[in-house]
């Protein structure tokens, strides 16, 4: 086992993560009110169930603060992610926007993997 502690070139070249998924963080605007929302929430969750079974969004779940929406989606590309989650009834609305986060694998867990 190696012990010596990786180089700096070393741990340049495994930090260069490869994206295999993105994280959407979704948020109300404020044409979000309740009232707004309540009669585009059936057709919101039928096509988000359609993304899912298409195989586009892997899991999703409610913001615990209340504010929105997160999905882990099965995607590379942000401005894919971007053009789908647009296209769902509330992004169409402007009430959800989201912040999409490129995600990989955790790459210090290579370091482990020098010889």
């Amino acid at each position: 086992m190696n012990t010596e502690p990786p180089s700096l070139e070393a741990m340049k070249a495994l930090s260069r993560v490869p994206v295999t998924r993105i994280l959407a963080l979704g948020r109300w605007t404020e044409k979000a009110t309740p009232a707004a929302r309540t009669p585009v929430m059936p057709f919101e969750a039928r096509e988000t169930m359609a993304l899912q079974l298409a195989g586009k969004i892997d899991q999703w779940f409610a913001r615990s603060d209340g504010e929105g929406a997160v999905f882990l989606m099965n995607l590379t590309d942000p401005a894919e992610a971007h053009a789908l989650l647009e296209a769902l009834p509330l992004g169409q609305a402007g009430m959800m926007v989201f912040e999409l986060i490129p995600i990989g694998p955790l790459w210090p867990l290579g370091l482990l993997l020098r010889d």
